[in-house]
């Protein structure tokens, strides 16, 4: 019998209605993925991650992009509650929110967490070490010869942010060198704050000759400011990213930076939920999977000019 439906729903091209199959099993099949205003680049790779885990399923994505998540954490949990969803994706920070998760877990609303850095043992999580990740890139810039490295951090907000940071320290420490305050900016993660704070950076007397930025954005913004100095990149100012997005494959000079793997921790995020939601706990497992990271070493960075 079962044989006979499926040929007789090919001969007559018939395709489930996920509404109606929605009201039956009382479930909406919808997966949320929330986040907060990240580089453009960066909500690209997640949103195509998780729809290419969605895609020729039952499973649909509704994108809820949220502000202010850690002043707001309630009202996002109320937002994400009367969007009627089966499970969400929480990207930073709304992924390191314990009110919100709090609120998700009384309502049984199912999530996932896109690289968080508190409260690790709470959901399905994905992560990348941040820390290690942002001690690669500088240590490699340290490892050019550079003492006077500019740093252009993102939304303080942003774990991620601190993660990098703590990295960048422990690179400098163990070259045996501190961080020069007076040459650490918020930028924000946008390329228009990127770029006024980059200028500042390379007016400032005197110059570093490399600066170090939180995301691919920021950097080109800082390339884009220094050729605006009339200073050349790498030879006056090296410049190093991170995420290793399409912009700093198309910048010119191409971009150092560490390529954060988005699309495939977004993929891993959906599988894993969906795979709770469907009751294939054995799939789900474990609650937390780490992603590497990797430096990638283009034509941004060099030795500085003597």
């Amino acid at each position: 019998m079962r044989r006979k439906v499926k040929e007789a729903a090919v001969a007559l091209d018939y395709h489930p209605n996920i509404a109606a199959q929605s009201l039956i099993a009382r479930r909406s099949y919808l997966i949320g993925l929330t986040y907060e205003r990240p580089s453009p680049s960066y909500v690209v790779e997640l949103q195509n991650g998780a729809l290419s885990r969605l895609e020729n399923g039952r499973y649909r994505l509704v994108v809820l992009p949220f502000n202010h998540v850690t002043s707001r954490p309630e009202e996002l949990g109320k937002l994400l509650l009367r969007a009627g969803l089966d499970g969400v994706l929480l990207a930073p920070p709304a992924c390191d929110q314990p009110e919100l998760l709090d609120m998700l877990e009384r309502q049984k609303l199912a999530y996932a967490r896109i690289t968080p850095h508190r409260d690790l043992h709470r959901g399905v999580v994905v992560a990348m070490d941040e820390v290690a990740a942002g001690h690669s890139v500088a240590a490699h810039v340290l490892a050019l010869g550079h003492r006077r490295v500019g740093i252009i951090l993102g939304d303080p907000s942003h774990a991620a942010s601190k993660g990098r940071l703590e990295g960048y320290r422990q690179a400098f420490a163990e070259a045996g060198h501190s961080i020069d305050p007076t040459l650490v900016v918020t930028g924000d993660f946008t390329y228009d704050i990127g770029y006024r704070v980059a200028l500042d950076l390379l007016r400032h007397s005197p110059r570093p000759t490399a600066i170090l930025a939180q995301n691919d954005d920021m950097a080109v913004a800082a390339i884009a400011a220094a050729r605006d100095l009339g200073l050349a990149v790498p030879t006056d100012v090296s410049v190093a990213g991170f995420d290793n997005s399409e912009v700093s494959r198309t910048a010119w000079p191409q971009l150092t930076t560490v390529h954060q793997p988005v699309r495939e921790m977004a993929w891993d995020a959906a599988n894993r939920l969906i795979a709770a939601l469907d009751g294939k706990d054995e799939l789900a497992a474990p609650r937390r999977r780490d992603h590497p990271h990797e430096l990638l070493v283009r034509a941004s960075t060099a030795p500085p000019a003597e």
